[in-house]
């Protein structure tokens, strides 16, 4: 559907709210909508207006979370067509080209949403494959014009697609495999020379955070050999197959998941490392490490990557609150001179935040601690200085002093 056949909607911003949206802040929320009676189709073309019908911006309406739709210009004579979507993906992919001539990683992102100049959706390469991600139902009216200026720029070998906006925020489980050929169950990705086994018609989750990847190889690279690694959280276990090969003399992952287990063991498999020697346990972190305390085990490196959110029966965690507290669980059970890998996605705190939450568990635990290195996102993660929300990943390696 060309711009001209959708619906063309004025929507007018309340006074508090315009100059963030004239500074370039991308995302429309639902608050900031004077008229919110108005019944807008979800991929309507949308145009900003003030109280006096002034031009702010115009974009596409579209409900993700507390937003209602993205900016995608400050031209009020701009149209949303091929030539439009042909652009921003050409110049997201020239953005990558490193990343596409290196045959050692096979797997990253190349269209970033906001911060590629559309809000709304993602997609990721894998090996020749490429998975697009969409998060309302308003960018997924653009698909054919997307999926065009994607098959003209590269070629495809096979597409997925990975739709994120069910109602009440489930994924929409159908067959995510769109044209092509079909990859194979598993798909072995590389990155940094690592080997990854991905299976992109599984779900929302492909078996990878490919936001990591610097991380990961930092950890091989300079922190993991001879150490004894404990990773928290661990899902597929992507951060001890990269201990491992950094020279980890033993890694323990846990996971409360079921499925972490046998998936850690692939991980490994792919990577032909003895997962035998490894320890693999399904458990609730929050039990781990009460148990670890009690049989008073300490690890030399200590990897804590939680979700946001995450419930098991006995626990509640958010990570906005619970972070500090976890950490100093973490501290407990840290060697002297051990170092947290402490990393957290969650978009709503700030790196300025996260890094008093580590003060705080320190000080509670009345210990020392020194910073080492910290990390954002990699740079296939393209973000946008106006919209702080989007670079979320914080990860700090701190050591202990005493």
């Amino acid at each position: 559907m060309g711009d001209d056949m959708k619906q063309h909607i004025k929507l007018t911003i309340k006074p508090t709210f315009i100059k963030n949206l004239k500074t370039g802040y991308p995302l429309i929320m639902e608050d900031a909508i004077q008229n919110k009676k108005e019944v807008v189709k979800e991929g309507s073309i949308i145009e900003l207006v003030d109280e006096n019908n002034r031009f702010i911006a115009k974009g596409y309406y579209g409900i993700q979370n507390k937003g209602r739709g993205w900016v995608l210009s400050r031209n009020p004579q701009e149209e949303f067509n091929q030539p439009f979507f042909d652009s921003k993906l050409q110049k997201a992919i020239a953005h990558r080209s490193t990343l596409y001539n290196d045959p050692n990683t096979t797997a990253f992102r190349v269209f970033n949403g906001e911060g590629d100049g559309i809000g709304g959706f993602t997609i990721d390469f894998f090996e020749g494959y490429y998975v697009i991600s969409w998060y309302s139902e308003g960018i997924y009216q653009f698909k054919d014009l997307i999926i065009a200026s994607l098959t003209k720029e590269v070629d495809v070998k096979g597409l997925y697609e990975k739709k994120r906006f069910a109602s009440k925020g489930m994924y929409v489980d159908d067959n995510d495999f769109i044209s092509g050929e079909e990859a194979p169950s598993p798909l072995i990705v590389k990155e940094n020379g690592i080997n990854f086994a991905v299976y992109l018609n599984d779900g929302a989750m492909v078996g990878i955070f490919l936001d990591q990847r610097d991380v990961r190889k930092t950890i091989r690279n300079n922190y993991a050999r001879g150490k004894t690694v404990l990773n928290t959280f661990s899902y597929t276990g992507a951060f001890s197959v990269a201990a491992v090969l950094g020279g980890a003399v033993k890694t323990t992952s846990v996971d409360l998941a079921n499925r972490s287990k046998s998936k850690t063991i692939e991980q490994f498999s792919v990577n032909a490392i003895d997962f035998e020697a490894q320890d693999i346990i399904v458990e609730d972190v929050f039990n781990y490490f009460k148990y670890a305390v009690r049989k008073e085990l300490k690890f030399d490196l200590v990897i804590l990557d939680p979700p946001s959110f995450a419930r098991s029966k006995k626990h509640t965690f958010s990570a906005g609150k619970d972070y500090p507290e976890l950490l100093q669980q973490a501290i407990a059970i840290t060697e002297k001179n051990g170092i947290i890998v402490a990393s957290s996605n969650c978009s709503t705190f700030s790196m300025e935040k996260f890094k008093g939450f580590i003060d705080k568990a320190f000080k509670a635990t009345k210990g020392k601690y020194k910073i080492h290195e910290e990390f954002s996102l990699p740079k296939d993660f393209k973000t946008m200085e106006e919209f702080k929300e989007g670079d979320y990943l914080k990860v700090v390696f701190v050591e202990k002093l005493a």
